[in-house]
Parts: structure tokens; C-alpha cells; sequence
């Protein structure tokens, strides 16, 4: 397990995994890098499903471990929505900005609130959550290992910051006093659902590390 390729062509994701990895002597890869590979359906009905789904789809064709995640926003005031549609929210060729736009747009239709606001005006508008799973597929052994992570938070009628990707802007953490998009790369990594999958992901990697050299 010398190398293992991110199931995904998220950048963003990409360098927090290769950050994550780092220290494990692992070199990381992502479907940037093989863009031969097709779009893998993500018709699961769970963030560990479609995780599943993509890593084995992707660890078929390249025949090596890959890691594939699934995460998204769930939003109390929609019921859990966007959930596993986060990232396709607003409709075909999403984008952050469209899926950012839908969101405060259902959620203000809605009238949703949580009564407080921010000392610069921003309103609160609904308690939210961000989850992830995590599924390592390994084509050798045809075992999977799947670690999830979440982290509360409320959504924020404006944005703030201009770090991170997706929905950061609009994910205020209130025991931080900031969203996720004010946050060092370091920061979010303490903090964040993808960072809490990934530390109870990676210790299991490396055992099995440490249990392939041993063997060698």
C-alpha cells in the first residue's frame, strides 16, 4: 500500500488527503491523475454506500487501494437535505456558489430560523451537520475499511471566509466563533467531519504498514 488513490477530482479534497497521508510515507494520488477513469455513479442511499461504491469501482480498474469519501451537509430545517446530494444540490453542472445560493435560498423561503444573529448581522438560520465516510478498498484483499466523522454546526444566512470549498462559508461553528472557510487548513483538520474520519482512518493504515513490512 505504497500508493493510494483519492477517488476523487476535488482539489480540495485531494490536498487535505495528500496533508493527512503525508507523514505515513504514502504517495497519493486522485482521478486527476488518471482521466481516463469514467464518472462513477453514486446511486447509494448512504454517505458509507457511495463511498463504498466509488472505491471499489475505481480500485477495480487501477488495481491498487484507493480511498474514496462520501460527505455532504445535512440541514435540520430540510429534513437532512441536501444529504447525499450535496455536492449535485442545485441541479446539473452544480457549483459551489449554485449549491451555496439554493440552500439560503429554500431555507429563507422557509423562514427558517434560530433567533440569533452574529455581532455583524448575520442571522442563524438552522442547526446543520457536516458527515463523511470514509471506505479504503484494497483489490488484493478485497476488504474494505470505513471510518465516518461528523461535525455540528449552524447555517449562516451570509458568507465568511474564503478558505475551504463547498458549503465552508456558510457552516458557522459557534464553539469556534467563525465558519469553516475561516479556518486554517490545520484548524479544519482538528475540527472537521472529513479530519475525524481520517483520524480514526489512519492509524488502521498504518498497522497495516507496519504488518506488510513485517512480513517482507
Amino acid at each position: 500500500m505504497k500508493t493510494i488513490v483519492i477517488a476523487t477530482k476535488n482539489s480540495g479534497k485531494v490536498k487535505e488527503f495528500a496533508h493527512a497521508f503525508a507523514k505515513l510515507g504514502v504517495d497519493v494520488k486522485s482521478l486527476l491523475d488518471y482521466p481516463d477513469i469514467p464518472d462513477i455513479p453514486e446511486d447509494g442511499s448512504t454517505f458509507v454506500e457511495n463511498a463504498k461504491i466509488k472505491a471499489k469501482a475505481a480500485a477495480d480498474i487501477l488495481n491498487v487501494p484507493v480511498l474514496a469519501d462520501d460527505s455532504g451537509l445535512t440541514v435540520e430545517a430540510l429534513d437532512g437535505a441536501p444529504g447525499v446530494y450535496s455536492a449535485r444540490y442545485s441541479g446539473e453542472g452544480a457549483t459551489d456558489e449554485r449549491n451555496n445560493s439554493k440552500l439560503i435560498t429554500e431555507l429563507t423561503a422557509l423562514g427558517a430560523s434560530m433567533n440569533e444573529e452574529l455581532s455583524d448581522g448575520t442571522q442563524l438560520l438552522s442547526a446543520a451537520q457536516f458527515r463523511c465516510a470514509l471506505a479504503l478498498y484494497d483489490p488484493a484483499s478485497a476488504e474494505f475499511i470505513v471510518a465516518e466523522g461528523n461535525v455540528d454546526g449552524v447555517i449562516a444566512d451570509r458568507p465568511h471566509g474564503d478558505g475551504g470549498f463547498g458549503y465552508d462559508p456558510y457552516f458557522y461553528v459557534p464553539a469556534l466563533g467563525c465558519s469553516m472557510a475561516e479556518l486554517t487548513k490545520e484548524e479544519k483538520g482538528r475540527i472537521s467531519h472529513r479530519g475525524e474520519a481520517l483520524r480514526k482512518l489512519i492509524p488502521i493504515v498504518e498497522q497495516l504498514l507496519q504488518d506488510s513490512a513485517l512480513e517482507k
